[in-house]
């Protein structure tokens, strides 16, 4: 079975990277702040901070990388294996969404059941519910691209392809892959989906760790994130009009 290759991620290049990451989310907070919702946290979330939130994280991360990637002297399919039994990997990327979506679902009931008997408040995602009001073609559009596309991509090339390896490298192949899925499951802000979370990041990094090729975690997450977003539709009972 194979193994991930190491990848000769600079640290310092890391480095920058991540620094680049968390200018460009502080700059997206700023427009948050301006738009009211940093203002008053009560305020319910609009599409449009959404599309914000996820253009100045997911879609600076995919812009940053492409010149970590380049600053290595390296082409994308030498960064994440994408030429390593392309097909091979999708299929356990699919196969891999199709196991976990069920074991995601019971996960999250039982963490807001064991929130619940706590004591403690269990809140509705903020995307879900900027999602409730979108009642346009396009807004659905753009919230589906980002929940299915540029969200996936976004969050696999930062925690998967660079973060991963990087620390691996390092020496703490542990941490790297505990470390980095605490975080992706820490920076979603819901603890109703912190276990699952936190569940399918340690898949993500296992399925990256044992194929050696990025097609097959970013398959398993953008099919998780499109299982979501049709299970909403499907069981809400007002449904939006898709049309665009």
């Amino acid at each position: 079975m194979p193994v991930l290759s190491p990848r000769p991620w600079r640290f310092e290049a890391v480095l920058r990277l991540l620094m680049g990451v968390l200018l460009c989310v502080s700059i997206g907070m700023c427009v948050a702040l301006l738009t009211g919702r940093g203002i008053d946290s009560k305020a319910p979330v609009s599409v449009w901070q959404i599309v914000m939130s996820a253009v100045s994280f997911q879609g600076a991360t995919v812009v940053l990388v492409w010149w970590f990637v380049r600053d290595h002297g390296m082409s994308w399919s030498e960064a994440f294996g994408l030429g390593n039994a392309n097909s091979r990997a999708i299929a356990i990327g699919v196969l891999a969404a199709i196991v976990f979506f069920p074991l995601g679902g019971l996960l999250q009931r039982i963490s807001i059941e064991m929130l619940n008997q706590m004591g403690v408040g269990v809140a509705e995602q903020s995307a879900v519910e900027a999602l409730r009001r979108v009642s346009h073609g396009t807004g659905l559009l753009v919230f589906a691209l980002i929940t299915v596309i540029l969200a996936p991509v976004g969050e696999e090339l930062l925690f998967r392809g660079i973060l991963y390896p990087a620390i691996k490298r390092a020496g703490f192949p542990l941490l790297a892959g505990w470390g980095t899925s605490l975080l992706f499951a820490v920076i979603h802000f819901n603890r109703a989906i912190f276990l699952p979370l936190l569940l399918l990041s340690l898949l993500l990094v296992w399925l990256y760790e044992h194929t050696d090729n990025f097609l097959a975690p970013l398959t398993t997450h953008v099919l998780f994130n499109a299982a979501n977003l049709a299970f909403f539709f499907v069981n809400n009972e007002t449904r939006p009009d898709l049309s665009v």
